[in-house]
């Protein structure tokens, strides 16, 4: 439950300084071009706000609806759907008076905000923590792999060597680098053998459904980190820092191979024999349905694999992070031609607020956090950008058609278009929320 709230709270605080951001932008280019600014809020406020302020011209506020947040323009179809008020002749102070070009850049202020912060997040981050990774060719002993792994023909024991014939630097590059280049070979050294492993769409749907495909492989020498709660581990007797030897006097060279073992134990007993304080012990463990024992493990040598680590002066940080931002934007993009990949079925994989949050740690980590909140700010600048009505691109595109044509759209028109851009945008939203709630029944969570 502390795992969920410490999430939870990441999350809150992560969306409510991006969505604040996100309507400043559209709040400066209003208030340069002299726009009137009726409201500006955190999270929706339909009935009644959990606080506001008149500040001017301006009412300030914080909603009981966390799906966001909002700036009322004054002269402008939103979300509010003001009518009456585009009924009345065109004041100088309204959005529907000032030129297309201005418009367009009170439209765009947000998502402009948006990338311009990810960017800044990304220079402070490499400033104050560096960059830290393990070199693929650095996972000495290969590696290990999960059952989504070995369904696409991964197996325990390979040594990635490139991703059709080019080699990944970074060890947690390799499958997001399959995925988003829409790989269709990796070549792996396996036995001592050289060969190529074919990837298909197929593939590609197993693996955008997966959390976790593949890890650098770890020799047996673990010890207890952590034991879940009431699990078998815990009530057989064990403590943090056992050391493991064996199970039932089998001896392994490889964590997998115990973890493989116990997979063949299910609902089974089994006599762990371990060291506690320089001691030999046995425990008897009874194994899970889901061939676990409830234990988190630990290296006994923390430092088994050499990470590559990069530090940033303040000027060096710069040009880094806005690169990392780029990358990481262009990542983000490609994972939308997956969605027009019938084999792929990248919709399935949608997610709604939970698998969001989701991608935070259990643990308070400002590092993490940070790296999060730069990632879910280029997010939102892109979904924003989608040519919906409702959202900010939808109104772009529509600027953009009127800059072209010097023809602006009609009122009815847009307001047309209002409606149907947020019944499309709420049909999203439960889309993926249910997708989230199928995940949590199906246990693929």
């Amino acid at each position: 439950m502390e795992t969920i709230l410490v999430k939870a709270a990441q999350l809150i605080l992560s969306l409510s300084i991006l969505v604040i951001l996100h309507e400043f932008g559209h709040f400066m280019f209003a208030r340069l071009f002299k726009t009137r600014v009726e409201k500006f809020y955190l999270f929706f406020n339909p009935w009644f706000s959990l606080f506001k302020v008149q500040k001017g011209e301006t009412e300030y506020g914080v909603g009981w609806l966390p799906l966001g947040g909002y700036v009322k323009i004054s002269g402008m179809i939103d979300e509010s759907m003001d009518k009456e008020a585009m009924k009345l002749p065109p004041q100088h102070w309204e959005f529907r008076s000032k030129t297309a070009w201005q418009r367009l850049l009170i439209m765009l202020g947000g998502v402009m905000m948006n990338f311009i912060f990810a960017m800044i997040i990304y220079i402070g981050v490499l400033f104050a923590w560096g960059e830290s990774y393990l070199p693929t060719e650095n996972a000495k002993y290969g590696i290990e792999v999960s059952e989504t792994g070995k369904q696409i023909g991964f197996q325990n024991g390979d040594k990635i060597l490139g991703i059709d014939n080019h080699p990944v630097e970074n060890f947690a590059s390799i499958i997001p680098t399959i995925v988003l280049d829409n790989a269709k070979t990796v070549q792996v050294e396996r036995n001592g053998q050289k060969m190529d492993m074919e990837i298909n769409d197929a593939d590609l749907a197993i693996l955008l459904k997966s959390k976790s495909v593949i890890a650098p492989r770890r020799p047996f020498e673990i010890k207890v980190g952590k034991l879940e709660k009431d699990a078998p581990a815990q009530k057989a007797g064990l403590e943090p820092d056992d050391i493991f030897v064996g199970a039932d006097s089998v001896k392994f060279t490889y964590y997998d191979e115990f973890t493989d073992y116990l997979a063949t134990k299910k609902d089974q007993a089994i006599t762990l024999q371990l060291i506690r304080n320089g001691q030999p012990l046995e425990k008897e463990v009874k194994v899970t349905s889901e061939g676990k024992i409830g234990f988190y493990a630990a290296y006994i040598n923390p430092d088994i694999f050499e990470y590559k680590t990069i530090e940033y002066g303040f000027f060096a940080s710069i040009p880094a992070g806005i690169k990392k931002g780029m990358q990481t934007t262009a990542d983000y993009l490609k994972q939308f031609r997956l969605f027009f990949n019938k084999e792929a079925k990248a919709y399935e994989s949608l997610g709604g607020f939970a698998t969001i949050g989701s991608i935070f740690p259990g643990t308070w980590d400002w590092f993490a956090f940070w790296n999060m909140t730069a990632f879910i700010s280029i997010i939102l600048a892109i979904m924003n950008l989608l040519p919906i009505p409702a959202l900010d691109g939808g109104h772009v595109m529509f600027l953009i058609g009127e800059i072209i044509t010097g023809r602006k759209p009609g009122e009815k028109f847009l307001e047309y278009a209002q409606i149907a851009g947020m019944v499309l945008l709420l049909a999203l939203v439960l889309y993926a929320n249910a997708n989230d709630i199928i995940k949590m029944i199906n246990g693929t969570f």
